[in-house]
């Protein structure tokens, strides 16, 4: 009985990773496709298929115009298939474009322009962008936020904040000219720019006070991995009359919802060039594994609201990651059709498809080199090779 209670114990701790993973990968990939989908439809493209993850059909419907909408599967990614396609990794069929009719042919993916076909590709990480603003959005204008204000507590001895002459009761108004109007607001700045001299203005006793600190760099564990963070030694106020529950209107509430998608753009961003410089471990690059650990710890922790703007998290992801100029990915895709326009028609049947061939061995790779990550990251959790 002991065995088949640890059975069935493992069983329940396993779905509770699998099937918030999965719904939070669903509606990502359900956007991103659909954003292809519906510039298609707009051009005038013969959409054969939309496509819920990969392999054997589950589930499927066709609609009035010809698209098979299915659920398949292998629910790790989708794929929209257009008129030409001959594979849903959106491979051309030579032979099929090659004998179609001219009807065929105003319908096809590979005879519309070279603008329509970007603007096609590139809606897919569009939509993904617009999913990510959009949670943001409802979520400030239905929730609000609660505030914290960036009050100091106290201050670590030995610490930046310490060296910078910050004290406690301290008041942080703005930093290098940006107000603060949160504690999280002035976590997300000193968080960024370790090592960077960054002028703090407090407000002390009534009056302002402007003082120079430099974050320290400090290494942190996270769900993602261990992140190298700037920290001033802080600690935020503790005092209820500090909190409050600010509500915005529809406006302010778009404007917070592009600010936060623009914060994980840049924050990306920035972590990337770090990478490329040496200043930044790849141990924080995370693949299906960890992330369906996060979406558990989410799910477990934050519920349903938790999940969805986890699912904002990783649209802005996903749509970044489509749009790197690798053959393969919807940037490889656009890189080609930057070419066909400078060039006034497209490259070789054989340079494509061998760039074609290289974005695919570069996807595996950093497939297979994230999912080693993760595995690490598993072991290290659950204290296996720990020395």
């Amino acid at each position: 009985m002991d065995i088949v209670g640890t059975v069935i114990g493992a069983g329940w701790g396993l779905l509770s990773y699998v099937v918030p993973f999965l719904f939070v990968l669903t509606i990502v990939v359900f956007f991103h496709e659909l954003g292809h989908f519906w510039v298609a439809r707009r051009c005038g493209v013969a959409v054969q298929a939309f496509s819920i993850g990969f392999g054997r059909e589950l589930v499927g419907w066709t609609d009035r115009q010809g698209t098979r909408w299915r659920i398949s599967a292998i629910p790790l990614g989708g794929y929209v298939r257009f008129a030409g396609d001959a594979n849903s990794a959106s491979m051309p069929d030579r032979g099929a474009l090659e004998t179609m009719s001219e009807a065929e042919r105003r319908g096809s993916f590979y005879h519309k322009g070279v603008g329509a076909r970007a603007a096609i590709v590139a809606a897919g990480p569009i939509a993904n962008f617009l999913l990510a603003i959009a949670i943001f959005t409802a979520s400030v204008y239905f929730g609000g936020r609660a505030i914290l204000l960036p009050r100091v507590d106290a201050v670590e001895a030995g610490s930046a904040a310490e060296r910078a002459g910050i004290q406690p009761g301290d008041l942080v108004l703005s930093i290098d000219g940006r107000p603060m109007e949160s504690f999280a607001d002035m976590q997300r700045i000193i968080s960024a720019r370790p090592g960077e001299a960054l002028t703090v203005t407090v407000e002390r006793d009534g009056s302002e006070v402007t003082l120079t600190a430099t974050p320290d760099l400090r290494e942190m564990t996270t769900p993602f991995g261990k992140q190298r963070i700037g920290l001033l030694g802080l600690r935020a106020s503790r005092d209820p009359g500090d909190w409050t529950v600010r509500q915005y209107g529809i406006v302010d509430s778009l404007r917070i919802g592009l600010t936060d998608t623009w914060y994980i753009v840049e924050r990306t961003g920035d972590y990337v060039g770090k990478l490329l410089t040496g200043r930044e471990s790849t141990d924080q690059l995370s693949g299906p594994i960890r992330i369906a650990q996060v979406s558990g710890e989410v799910a477990s922790m934050g519920g349903l609201a938790g999940l969805i703007n986890l699912a904002a998290i990783l649209s802005v992801s996903i749509g970044l990651i489509n749009l790197v100029p690798v053959p393969m990915l919807d940037g490889g895709h656009l890189l080609f059709y930057a070419i066909e326009a400078v060039r006034g028609r497209p490259l070789s049947e054989q340079a494509q498809e061998i760039g074609f061939r290289i974005g695919l061995a570069l996807v595996l790779m950093l497939m297979l080199f994230v999912t080693w990550n993760d595995l690490q990251h598993l072991g290290a959790a659950f204290g296996l090779g720990a020395t």
